[in-house]
């Protein structure tokens, strides 16, 4: 038996992740490694690190729902003082400090599971 395939019609459109927008800010001075969550390129939790960061800085990325967004800091070798904070869907939602050499620090919040 010989079956014949169309393709009329479209296929059905990929089903969004439900998310958040979350800002992650590091302020101080000097120079830290930065380790945080987000929605990666093909739709998925992704872990992102960046070394190396001059301080100050910022940025808002879309975190999947049910996960806790999360964000990380260690100073390098020379110390100082850094302190990280989140923020979700604009409203502060906690900070921490880091100090000394190889200081660390973790900001953490809690999203919704979705529905």
């Amino acid at each position: 038996m010989y079956g014949v395939f169309t393709t009329t019609g479209s296929a059905p459109a990929p089903k969004a992740t439900p998310r958040a927008e979350v800002t992650y800010e590091v302020t101080g001075s000097g120079t830290v490694d930065i380790s945080y969550r987000a929605l990666g390129a093909s739709g998925a939790d992704a872990a992102v690190t960046a070394s190396g960061v001059r301080l100050p800085w910022k940025k808002t990325v879309d975190v999947p729902l049910g996960k806790d967004p999360v964000v990380s800091i260690v100073l390098d070798e020379r110390g100082g003082r850094a302190r990280c904070a989140l923020a979700i869907r604009g409203k502060h939602l906690q900070s921490s400090t880091a100090s000394g050499e190889f200081g660390r620090a973790t900001c953490t919040g809690e999203l919704p599971a979705p529905e």
